[in-house]
């Protein structure tokens, strides 16, 4: 086993390196056949070519030096026309990104089928290798062995190797996709056979998180195969992120209709109210008349009733794409969470701040929207524009995911999502879910407290009897699960009594 083991890292290391390796094997070559392709219509194209034509069939063996031109170019252009107050003729389209992904040629970039098949093969096996012998044998049980002393999960030198490389990926991702043109054409065969379309940045986001999303989802499942509710809902997750976050949107997308992902919603979707996203869905006849109906009836409708019967648990750990990837990918990180009083302070003002942003930010939108934009002016896209960048991309991805090596898995659920903020004002206040407590088994281990990935003290709930009903509980389950007393039950019924209070001697004396 410990040969297979050693194997299938080499495997998942050798993987690795030749993605990262891909990303500069190539040159760049622009021509007017690639100038006409890439651009959005014939005018903006006419003002393009004599700025660009310097640089037609020329080689360029650096990305960085072929970047740099392409955009040093354009934004001087459209300095000209700002300094003339020539507006109508600015170019706000990005054309650094197609350009250089249309532009790059070379052997490797020829046959990037090959490349992409021996590359991603090697990082899946060797991933599964490594896996399977770790926790598919031994022993029953969930195994945490060594957790808070391996180096990659207790905050050491490899945890902060991988942190900075997934922020250093979203970073690029959200503001730099051009740097990474080499993985979108390593994705494109992917993307044609599912769709039709080349792959963008966001499809090669999608494909790499939900590969994260299947292979870890695999680790989670053979960790916690004795537990029937740990294997379901991994399943679920496993099954919300393939099939309808990346699947169906992108078949949707290959006929003509707008991509749409069902089980996202108001306020985690935050540009569902933008008025690019209402036009496109309301002009999309009746499938997108329906995806409208669907998106507002499942927050508005479907939140209430699923939390008041399940509590959060039905979003935040069976369907939700970000839970998914903080349930698998995350879940080696999930004891680095913090459980001091201050982080439970700072966290529920922040994910409320974040809900009241994203409220007033779409009150504003739908104002301005109905009245033709005619009552606030810009601030629509003022507002868009902070909270994209604030909220959307920079607390989401980089920090919600780039730091689960330092700050734990559910970061993002936990301090920022908005969704999660909703879900959880109607789980604290009007649900059946709680988790209960049998104060009198605990032998107050810790083991709930350690791996509780939202910063929960869960022992001290159950070393005083107290049902746990925090509006952050995402009822993952695991509390449970690694008690070794049978303290935690996770249960939904009648709202009576779903609140406790801690009994004390006076209590009793009065009694």
């Amino acid at each position: 086993m410990k040969k297979v083991k050693n194997t299938g890292l080499t495997l998942l290391i050798s993987g690795l390196i030749l993605l990262i390796s891909y990303l500069s094997m190539s040159e760049y070559r622009l021509t007017d056949n690639i100038l006409q392709k890439s651009v959005n219509n014939q005018d903006e194209y006419s003002r393009l070519k004599p700025e660009l034509e310097t640089m037609f069939n020329k080689t360029f063996s650096s990305k960085f030096s072929f970047v740099k031109n392409i955009r040093s170019t354009i934004n001087n252009l459209n300095e000209q026309y700002k300094s003339n107050q020539q507006w109508d003729k600015v170019i706000w389209t990005d054309y650094t990104f197609i350009l250089t992904k249309n532009s790059s040629a070379g052997i490797f970039i020829e046959y990037n089928n090959l490349w992409f098949l021996f590359s991603f093969i090697l990082f899946a096996v060797g991933a599964f290798l490594n896996i399977i012998p770790k926790y598919g044998s031994g022993l029953p049980g969930i195994k945490n062995n060594n957790i808070f002393t391996n180096s990659i999960s207790s905050r050491g030198w490899m945890g902060i190797v991988l942190g900075v490389f997934l922020t250093g990926f979203y970073i690029i991702l959200y503001w730099f996709p051009e740097y990474i043109t080499n993985w979108v054409i390593l994705v494109d065969p992917v993307s044609v056979a599912i769709s039709g379309n080349p792959a963008s940045q966001w499809f090669l986001y999608g494909f790499l998180y939900t590969v994260a999303v299947l292979v870890m989802g695999v680790r989670m499942i053979l960790k916690y195969r004795h537990n029937k509710y740990q294997i379901y809902r991994t399943i679920s997750v496993m099954f919300f992120q393939f099939a309808f976050a990346f699947i169906i949107p992108e078949i949707l997308s290959a006929l003509n209709k707008p991509w749409f992902d069902f089980k996202n919603m108001w306020p985690l979707d935050y540009d569902f109210f933008y008025s690019w996203n209402l036009d496109q869905l309301i002009n999309s006849g009746a499938i997108g008349i329906f995806m409208l109906i669907w998106g507002i009836a499942l927050f508005a409708i479907g939140v209430p009733i699923f939390t008041y019967f399940y509590g959060k648990r039905w979003y935040c750990s069976w369907v939700c794409g970000c839970g998914g990837l903080a349930e698998t990918a995350g879940d080696p990180f999930r004891q680095l969470s913090s459980k001091t009083l201050k982080s439970w302070k700072i966290e529920r003002w922040l994910i409320h701040s974040v809900l009241v942003f994203a409220v007033v930010m779409t009150v504003v939108t739908l104002i301005n929207y109905f009245s033709n934009f005619s009552l606030l002016g810009d601030t629509t896209n003022t507002l868009h524009k902070w909270y994209g960048f604030l909220i959307g991309s920079a607390f989401s991805g980089v920090i919600g995911t780039g730091f689960y090596p330092v700050l734990g898995n559910r970061v993002w659920c936990r301090f920022g999502c908005p969704l999660a903020a909703y879900l959880g004002i109607v789980q604290r206040f009007k649900s059946k879910f709680r988790i209960t407590t049998n104060g009198g088994q605990c032998i107050s281990c810790g083991n709930c407290s350690a791996y509780c990935e939202m910063g929960i003290d869960v022992r001290s709930y159950a070393q005083n009897g107290m049902n746990i009903i925090r509006s952050s509980c995402v009822g993952c389950g695991v509390c449970a699960a690694v008690c070794p007393r049978g303290v935690l039950k996770l249960e939904n019924k009648s709202e009576k009594g779903r609140i406790n209070e801690v009994a004390t001697l006076t209590d009793f004396v009065k009694n």
